[in-house]
């Protein structure tokens, strides 16, 4: 429904800024005054039209996203208050009689592609509509084209095991580098991504309760950062915040994180500076204290129709929608994201990591997820959900066990974070059951 909403209204208003235009009075006596109708949605901005004659122009704004947006023109000193979802607002630019460049300000959303630029020329330039129309057999293929990719290989992955070395002392040292990467988000789409130790997410840290443990972190980006241990139990001075509990990490130097596994935890590592900037661009991982993969089966019991009461698998699921890694599963958009598999009585643990500035409804088709924990505490009691909302900054824990052989859909469920008109994209995956 939401598609067919979405088409309809790109559609009208491709063909309403297309009148606008034909009725501008363009003789040389007065100025034209053009309407253009600007459609907001994730992650992206589209002018009808896109080429308007010098004169005054009116923008007319609907946002057709699922979250709010807003539309701003630097240069002008011109912008909207955010629209809410399916809200319309009006900015007029004024006389302008050369090109101007309009931006999403909310924070990630210009990175993710909210960019557009309207173009000035003759009045008769400006009538071919920029929305592109599919008929239904043309849809029908381009969503069996894309869903046929899947899972199609990508330079990169992230999450990779970090193993620690052991120091004298008997600390666990992981040696991590901030740097700028070439990240192929999906196939032939390439991005300035920030990564830890060349990967987005960064590799994944298991330590055991009460370890002593060690963080060196190396800064090679181009500004400062700082590492906050997110849901970790750590002194006040190893908490990541400057200027508060330290300096910032100036380019070129290291910083150690030093602290002991106090408790049971499943943690995120990511940067607190310029963050809004650093982390939806890829400057995040996983940080986990204990055996999750046992805890997380002992909360179960018998809720599980698991066949020996253990976990065959623990997974890591990192989601994004801002940066230049926009709307991503571990840092990569469908169908470049990885599949899952399991057999039938096996059982996987899944934590969800929100990276993001979006909160974002996590749905296996199946089998129902039991949530057993949240934000690394076990819950008193777990309980069963299709769908888990998962906040920004939040970390849930989900036991599921493969009931029914198939191909099972594993997504984000707002639905413009998983398909558009030509298919799957996206935070999108898949659980194949054998």
């Amino acid at each position: 429904m939401m598609l067919a909403i979405t088409a309809a209204v790109v559609l009208v208003l491709g063909a309403l800024g297309v009148v606008a235009v034909a009725k501008g009075d363009t003789s040389s006596s007065s100025v034209v005054t053009t309407t253009v109708h600007a459609t907001l949605s994730e992650f992206k901005v589209t002018l009808d039209p896109a080429v308007v004659p010098a004169g005054i122009v009116v923008i007319e704004i609907h946002n057709i996203g699922s979250v709010e947006h807003n539309l701003s023109v630097l240069a002008l000193g011109k912008k909207t208050p955010n629209i809410l979802s399916m809200g319309t607002a009006t900015l007029n630019l004024g006389k302008i009689d050369s090109a101007v460049d309009f931006i999403c300000e909310v924070p990630g959303h210009a990175e993710s592609g909210m960019k557009a630029t309207l173009n000035i020329g003759a009045a008769n330039s400006s009538v071919t509509p920029t929305t592109a129309v599919m008929t239904a057999a043309q849809m029908d293929k381009a969503m069996e084209d894309v869903a046929l990719r899947f899972p199609e290989k990508t330079k990169g992955i992230g999450n990779q095991e970090l193993v620690p070395k052991i120091g004298s002392d008997g600390v666990k040292e992981f040696a991590l580098t901030a740097s700028i990467i070439d990240w192929e988000v999906e196939p032939g789409v390439v991005v300035k991504g920030w990564a830890y130790n060349g990967q987005i997410p960064g590799p994944v840290m298991h330590v055991n309760v009460g370890d002593k443990v060690r963080i060196v972190l190396k800064n090679e980006l181009p500004e400062s950062t700082s590492m906050h241990l997110h849901g970790i139990r750590v002194p006040n001075a190893m908490d990541g915040v400057d200027p508060y509990t330290q300096k910032p990490i100036l380019t070129g130097e290291t910083f150690l994180y030093e602290f002991e596994a106090l408790e049971a935890s499943v943690g995120m590592y990511h940067s607190h500076h310029n963050a809004q900037v650093q982390v939806p661009n890829g400057l995040a991982g996983a940080l986990i204290i204990g055996d999750w993969k046992d805890l997380a089966m002992t909360a179960a019991g018998t809720k599980v129709a698991d066949t020996d009461g253990k976990a065959e698998q623990e997974v890591m699921m990192v989601l994004n929608d801002a940066g230049t890694i926009g709307l991503t599963l571990n840092g990569k958009s469908f169908p470049a994201t990885a599949p899952y598999s399991l057999k039938v009585g096996e059982t996987m643990v899944v934590h969800y990591f929100n990276e993001g500035l979006l909160t974002h409804p996590m749905h296996m088709h199946q089998p129902s997820g039991l949530v057993v924990a949240r934000d690394g505490k076990v819950l008193d009691a777990p309980y069963f959900a299709d769908t888990i909302n998962v906040a920004p900054g939040e970390r849930w824990t989900v036991v599921y066990t493969a009931q029914d052989v198939g191909v099972w859909a594993w997504h984000c469920h707002i639905l413009t974070h998983a398909e558009t008109p030509t298919g799957m994209k996206y935070m999108v995956t898949a659980l194949i059951v054998k």
